[in-house]
């Protein structure tokens, strides 16, 4: 049976859960959750659990009227989303700090630490920047808004998926006008061929 656009956020919604838990890394929450947006399936959707505790088959469901993880705010979210923000500035301390290395072996004797002049400052205003994120709810924005491009993503895929099926089979051409994909995406909608544009997050939420 296919699977509706809620039955994917419902599966998204367990993924982040095993992710807060620590039972999935980033890169396989990462990767499920891609696959997740892009199940075409009930098959697809139970594939991505079925390691995961309480892995039961996922049933239909009705449209949430909100993610569950904005009830809370996840310690895993708040980990990713600083890790996120300092990604940055690691691996430039890191290249720094290796070239300062080097210098200060060929040069023999001590040298000041210059990187400091430019990963100070930085530092100091990521050190804000990540206070005031974790005060105001940027981490749980940043989640949204990735999922929200993840969803975006299959639902390309699954849209061009189907323009190729219909050109091959005479139900468009093979270069379609705009218009032509317009209305034979409206009816692939319509039959419950494809899912609805996903929607952008809500500034509240």
């Amino acid at each position: 049976m296919r699977a509706a656009d809620a039955d994917r956020h419902q599966v998204a919604d367990r993924l982040r859960a095993a992710l807060d838990e620590g039972r999935l890394d980033l890169s396989e929450y990462d990767e499920r959750l891609r696959g997740a947006y892009a199940a075409k399936t009930y098959g697809d959707l139970d594939r991505l659990l079925t390691d995961l505790p309480d892995a039961a088959p996922v049933v239909p469901s009705p449209p949430p009227s909100s993610p569950a993880a904005i009830a809370t705010e996840p310690g895993g979210l708040a980990g990713a989303w600083v890790r996120h923000v300092w990604a940055p500035w690691i691996k430039t301390a890191a290249w720094l700090t290796a070239f300062w290395a080097m210098a200060f072996v060929f040069a023999g004797n001590s040298l000041l630490y210059w990187p400091a002049w430019v990963l100070g400052p930085w530092g100091v205003i990521l050190v804000l920047r990540t206070v005031g994120g974790l005060t105001s709810g940027e981490p749980r924005r940043h989640a949204l808004e990735a999922e929200h491009r993840h969803a975006l993503r299959a639902h390309r895929q699954e849209r061009k998926a189907l323009y190729q099926q219909a050109i091959a089979n005479g139900e468009l051409p093979a270069n379609p006008s705009k218009e032509q994909r317009k209305a034979f995406i409206a009816e692939a909608t319509a039959r419950g061929d494809l899912a609805p544009k996903p929607r952008r997050p809500a500034a509240g939420e």
